[in-house]
């Protein structure tokens, strides 16, 4: 088991001042990384200043939204080279071949940018179109030819749900994801894990307390969020989707004992009113969900507390920014609008404001204080 990372809550004072700082003009610090992995180069970050202090629930980034989509990026690499705080997979359990697929609307075949790579400059070449493992190796080449990046959250929205009864379920999944990350993910037993020594009971608990490292101390790390699929979520036969299976398997890892196994947050996935985790009848669910996810125009619609969410230190992923009035074009918008609209989900206490700018680094290298 890795040594838990210290713990550090960000001063309310330099919050403050971070937060009047940014009224007045962002300041801009600071690189993505080196740039002799990427023949294109590597875009540099956008950050306000101290933001490495702050706990990773006290800033809100940039993340784009279906990376491994070849009509974004010809190679996964160059959406990390963006400087992107979150990158998307959607992902297929293909139990014929026992696969892991990764595609938007085939269950049976890789359609993606990640390909075969052990080194940087593999990470621009070859064949694409490879499985869900591939994708991780190209995440874990790239960040360790990029030192200090940023903390990186992965997305994987599960597109038809798990398949355990074929083997391809929430323990083959974290197999899979411990295989090819390794020591850089950032998991549930991590942030259960006491500064001192013990654990907090669950994730809520320890989230509630603010046992979130700082960015600084997570730089390098991947957190890794799962949530159910538009497929999963419209099916009728379908009673068990994702995001309670895999908390059901959390629960009673913690339970066994194994809670360091888990490679996965769950998160609660689409905006409600008051507390979501109500949606799941057994309550004995509800505190392994911090990570929450919807649209950000029904989160920022008026009848939603987003500053809830913000004072437990959950994490709260906003999607589609663009939509958020007035919509702004969803592939190419004005850097100053887009970065506007940055600082407007991070007043609205958002984590990651998700979106399709593939070709604004400027924006997904920018991290601000959250609220």
């Amino acid at each position: 088991m890795s040594k838990p990372l210290p713990r550090h809550r960000f001063p309310v004072a330099l919050r403050t001042a971070l937060a009047g700082a940014l009224a007045a003009g962002l300041v801009l610090v600071g690189t993505a990384g080196s740039q002799a992995a990427s023949p294109a180069g590597t875009a540099g970050t956008a950050k306000a200043a101290g933001t490495d202090a702050l706990p990773l629930s006290g800033a809100t980034s940039s993340g784009l939204h279906n990376t491994y989509d070849p009509a974004a990026f010809k190679y996964l690499a160059q959406a990390l080279d963006t400087g992107t705080s979150m990158i998307e997979l959607d992902v297929w359990d293909d139990f014929i071949t026992k696969e892991w697929k990764v595609s938007h609307s085939n269950p049976l075949g890789n359609s993606n940018n990640c390909v075969n790579a052990s080194t940087p400059a593999q990470l621009y070449s070859g064949g694409a179109n490879k499985d869900l493992e591939s994708c991780l190796d190209n995440v874990r080449v790239w960040l360790a030819a990029h030192p200090g990046h940023a903390p990186l959250m992965i997305k994987l929205e599960m597109k038809a749900g798990f398949q355990a009864h074929f083997g391809l379920g929430p323990a083959q999944l974290d197999q899979a994801i411990s295989a090819h990350l390794g020591s850089a993910v950032f998991r549930p037993a991590d942030l259960l894990a006491k500064p001192g020594g013990g654990q907090y009971a669950t994730l809520d608990e320890a989230a509630t307390a603010g046992n979130w490292p700082t960015r600084a101390q997570l730089a390098g790390k991947v957190i890794l969020e799962i949530i159910p699929g538009t497929v999963e979520e419209n099916n009728p036969t379908d009673t068990l989707w994702t995001d309670k299976e895999y908390a059901t398997y959390l629960r009673d890892l913690h339970t066994a004992g194994r809670t360091a196994q888990a490679q996965v947050f769950p998160a609660v996935h689409n905006a409600q009113t008051g507390d979501p985790r109500t949606r799941y009848a057994d309550a004995s669910l509800r505190p392994w969900f911090v990570i929450f996810d919807g649209d950000a125009t029904t989160y920022l619609n008026g009848s939603i507390d987003t500053a809830w969410y913000d004072a437990r230190h959950y994490l709260l992923v906003m999607t589609d920014a663009h939509k958020v009035a007035p919509a702004l074009d969803d592939k190419n918008p004005s850097p100053a609008d887009a970065q506007a609209r940055i600082a407007l989900l991070a007043k609205s206490h958002a984590t990651i404001a998700s979106n399709d700018w593939t070709a604004l680094p400027q924006v997904q290298g920018l991290t601000l204080p959250r609220g």
